[in-house]
């Protein structure tokens, strides 16, 4: 059993881990304002073809690192190569006005970034899972409803940090939390259980049929949020002529939205059954998508909201795929964790990189953001087929769980009881 502090740095890890995670999107307007890096709208996009290539990888081979240098040694692998990512981010600052120096050093940093997120995330779900067997996807949307909070958080340090004139505070606050983080993490034991070794031995029985229809809703999923997630920002300028602080004000409203939505659903987990929760999120989507694909110009008040709307869409999905694949295959719950997230790793790239040459096209961001609603509309149909073993009910509390389990024997007891009576009645 897990003590205290290490469900408590297992968290903490899921907050910074998520600050990091949008540092390069958070600043997409630094990036690409004359000002600042002066990178193209294709630029920007393939600046994280590195990271969504390495987080695939790391994803994948996570699990069978895990049993050659333990769990933890990968979780404090992923922070080290975090560290690195921020670090280099930091180093691209004085050189930022020099496409040939500074834009290699933002590639290395977001292959960094996505190895670090490759590690380390999967190993955190599946700390999570195990330290809390008995409620494991209410536990797993509490982890990334803090990894949302600190996609939540990056965003306002960058408004802040913009309005002081010095944007790169975010990653110099980065590194410092990563430091600390790494030298608590290093006197704990984090033990990750049998998951570790169940997922090295499953990996040696076959890839089981169903992961593939977790893999295609991870890569549904991974656009839709990427498309809000990466690209809000420049369509909050672009299109609906906001400022800085307005763009920055919407991404922090759809992380917002899906740190809340994730304590919603965990909150009320006991009355509304995971499975409709993941049947209706996916319209929820769809709805965000096409509104953001009408909305008038100077529309930033109606833009930021739209971007909330679309923040609680994508709030519980993720979390709850990756949770269903644990429990569905719990033999190699630390593989289809890591498998599900390297799936959505390839949604972000589609979305991350793919919708700058969609607009070379002659296709607006308006346009793109429609298409997309093509996308959550599949994946809304894909939702009945990843859940249908899962029941439409709430399943019980632990506490309710054991009064009916009482009941139950009881009655056994009742029944088995008058039985007997009967037999010994019997004439013989």
């Amino acid at each position: 059993m897990a003590s205290r502090t290490e469900s408590t740095v297992v968290n903490v890890a899921g907050l910074v881990q998520g600050i990091v995670l949008v540092t390069f999107p958070a600043a997409s307007t630094i990036f690409t304002a004359g000002s600042g890096y002066g990178l193209s709208s294709t630029l920007y996009g393939d600046m994280f073809l590195p990271q969504v290539a390495m987080a695939i990888g790391a994803s994948l081979l996570g699990s069978g690192l895990a049993v050659r240098i333990t769990a933890k040694g990968v979780y404090l692998v992923g922070l080290s190569a975090s560290l690195v990512s921020m670090a280099l981010l930091l180093g691209s600052v004085p050189v930022k006005t020099s496409h040939l120096a500074a834009y290699p050093l933002l590639l290395v940093a977001t292959a960094f970034l996505g190895a670090g997120f490759g590690l380390t995330v999967p190993v955190l779900n599946t700390f999570t899972s195990v330290f809390h067997p008995d409620r494991v996807d209410r536990s797993v949307l509490r982890l990334n409803a803090l990894l949302g909070l600190g996609m939540v958080l990056a965003p306002a340090f960058v408004a802040v940090f913009v309005g002081i004139g010095y944007w790169w505070g975010l990653p110099i606050l980065s590194v410092t939390l990563l430091v600390l983080l790494l030298l608590v993490s290093l006197r704990l034991p984090l033990r990750a259980g049998p998951a570790a070794s169940a997922a090295g031995n499953g990996q040696s029985r076959g890839i089981p049929a169903r992961f593939w229809v977790y893999a295609a809703f991870a890569v549904l999923y991974g656009i839709c949020e990427t498309m809000n997630g990466n690209w809000s920002q420049l369509t909050m300028t672009t299109r609906l002529g906001a400022s800085t602080t307005q763009a920055s004000l919407a991404l922090t409203a759809f992380w917002g939205m899906v740190t809340l939505g994730r304590l919603l659903f965990a909150s009320i987990g006991r009355w509304l059954a995971d499975r409709v929760t993941y049947h209706i999120l996916p319209f929820v989507l769809v709805a965000s998508f096409l509104l953001t694909g009408v909305l008038p110009r100077n529309a930033t008040v109606a833009g930021i909201g739209v971007f909330a709307l679309a923040g609680l869409g994508c709030s519980a999905l993720g979390p709850l795929t990756i949770s269903f694949g644990e429990e569905e295959e719990p033999r190699i719950s630390e593989a289809m964790a890591g498998g599900v997230i390297a799936f959505l790793q390839v949604g972000y790239g589609l979305a991350a990189f793919g919708a700058g040459p969609l607009q070379q096209t002659g296709l607006s961001l308006s346009a793109i953001f429609g298409l997309t609603a093509i996308v959550a509309a599949a994946m809304s149909l894909l939702s009945f087929v990843v859940a249908r073993r899962r029941p439409f009910r709430p399943a019980p509390t632990s506490a309710r769980a054991a009064r009916q389990r009482l009941g139950r024997d009881r009655h056994l007891r009742r029944v088995s009881g008058r039985g007997r009576d009967q037999a010994d009645r019997r004439p013989g």
